[in-house]
């Protein structure tokens, strides 16, 4: 089937709302790409909806309420202040789904966040979180610094702007093809080709099982980009109309 991509950042609460149904609406593998949302707002010339004015982010904030009640989720919890700084947790996130423990991260980050209402720019409360997801503490402090984390992270927010990503969450569909691997691990790392084409980067996968199989779209990078947490179903349904790869 087309290969699906969820871009994310733990800072987005629309984020939040669809990290809690991806796996429940989106059929077939998910790779879930972390991006850098301030990162893709200097890329594009925009501003989040949550500054400003204020009568629209108290629509927004409602909004969100709204919807996780519609969901079935906890009551939303607003970190104070939000939005903020989300770079450091954003980084400990890249680190964690390069040594396997991303998934389990990115739920206690988002968790924390807004249903718990932590401030995720504090870097205790990113610690704590990396911990209670099986992660060294020290070494998620460490990834805060480390140049090739850094980079990891600018170039994916690059890959999913040259893509046409503009915000989160947005879920790619297309681009290339996959099936599940023959052992039932975990898929491994896709990542897009610079030019929102061809086939980028293909690692392991972080349980160390088989990766499947994944090529190149036929067309060459034929993509559907999904934007927003009340897509998920869209982007469901384009996944299923074209159906398992050849």
């Amino acid at each position: 089937m087309p290969g699906i991509t969820f871009y994310f950042d733990v800072g987005s609460p629309y984020a939040y709302l669809a990290a809690e149904r991806v796996d429940r609406v989106l059929p077939g593998p998910v790779q879930w790409q972390p991006v850098l949302l301030g990162g893709l707002f200097k890329l594009t010339g925009r501003s989040t909806w949550a500054l400003g004015d204020y009568r629209r982010r108290q629509r927004g904030m409602a909004e969100i309420e709204r919807r996780a009640r519609d969901y079935g989720l906890p009551p939303i919890m607003w970190p104070d202040p939000w939005p903020t700084d989300y770079l450091a947790a954003m980084r400990v996130v890249t680190y964690a789904f390069r040594v396997g423990r991303g998934r389990e991260f990115v739920a206690r980050a988002f968790a924390d966040a807004f249903a718990r209402g932590r401030d995720l720019s504090i870097s205790a409360h990113i610690v704590d979180a990396a911990s209670r997801a099986g992660l060294d503490r020290g070494e998620a402090e460490e990834a805060t610094r480390d140049p090739e984390i850094k980079t990891a992270l600018r170039e994916a927010t690059e890959a999913a702007h040259a893509r046409g990503v503009f915000g989160v969450p947005t879920v790619a569909v297309g681009g290339w093809n996959v099936s599940a691997a023959p052992d039932g691990g975990a898929l491994g790392n896709l990542s897009a080709a610079p030019d929102g084409g061809a086939l980028g980067n293909v690692s392991a996968a972080p349980d160390g099982g088989a990766l499947g199989n994944v090529s190149a779209a036929p067309d060459g990078g034929a993509l559907e980009l999904f934007w927003g947490d009340d897509r998920l179903e869209d982007a469901a349904a384009c996944v299923l109309s074209v159906g398992p790869a050849a």
